[in-house]
């Protein structure tokens, strides 16, 4: 008997985040068919062991495990689990718990149309929201970066990851990330103008910390300048 084709794969950058796939598996597969569907958790060899948890995990539920041995950052973990999805429709959602997976078909329902390029959840359009203990100033941090980016593209929750695609739509090999926001580097680089925002209600981390430090704060500045010299420059900003 030839096994169903995989409609979703919900990629999942992780690292450190062992207590969190547990909860996080088991939403995933109370709104989407674990026959058809599929979890596909890309870790940075986390010393907490979350590659061996995700392969427990895998008895009970449709998950695969990609752990990355050289390689390291949130949007390089993504493009690498978008290239390894099976299904025809990828969503890309955070393991902490912070994006809900009772949103998922909210946002595949938005692809139906086929004019729609990509679905995000936004926090920042009617009906979304923000969990009332976000710390002040992660609220302000989101609020400075997103009016840095206001410029490339209308949609409000640009720094959302919480997202789906059409596999065949992806052209990965014109992405060049720098750090973690890799729906703002999907969008600008594809020159999506169509995407629709969903309603979210987004929630603190259930576990563990956040990675969100300076350091990263700096690539963000960094990526930043490389989509404003790709939209005022195109192809030849590409190549420097």
């Amino acid at each position: 008997m030839v096994d169903p084709p995989v409609a979703t794969t919900v990629v999942v950058p992780t690292y450190n985040e062992r207590d969190n796939l547990a909860p996080l598996a088991e939403r995933v597969f109370n709104v989407l068919d674990p026959d058809r569907n599929e979890l596909l958790i890309v870790d940075d060899n986390s010393p907490d062991d979350t590659g061996g948890v995700a392969e427990q995990l895998s008895q009970t539920y449709p998950i695969r495990c990609l752990v990355r041995l050289r390689e390291r950052g949130l949007a390089t973990a993504v493009i690498a689990g978008l290239r390894a999805a099976q299904g025809n429709h990828v969503v890309v959602m955070d393991a902490d718990l912070s994006h809900p997976p009772e949103s998922i078909p909210d946002l595949l329902a938005a692809l139906r149309n086929p004019s729609v390029q990509m679905a995000v959840g936004s926090r920042f359009v009617a009906g979304g929201q923000v969990d009332l203990g976000w710390p002040l100033h992660r609220r302000l941090n989101s609020l400075v970066a997103r009016l840095m980016a206001w410029p490339l593209t209308p949609v409000k929750d640009m720094m959302s990851g919480f997202f789906c695609v059409r596999r065949e739509d992806l052209r990965l090999d014109r992405l060049r990330p720098v750090g973690y926001k890799i729906a703002l580097e999907l969008i600008v680089r594809h020159g999506w103008k169509n995407v629709v925002e969903v309603p979210i209600s987004f929630a603190d981390r259930a576990a563990g910390t956040t990675k969100l430090n300076a350091a990263e704060q700096l690539r963000y500045l960094r990526h930043l300048t490389r989509l404003y010299a790709h939209l005022l420059f195109g192809n030849r900003a590409d190549r420097s």
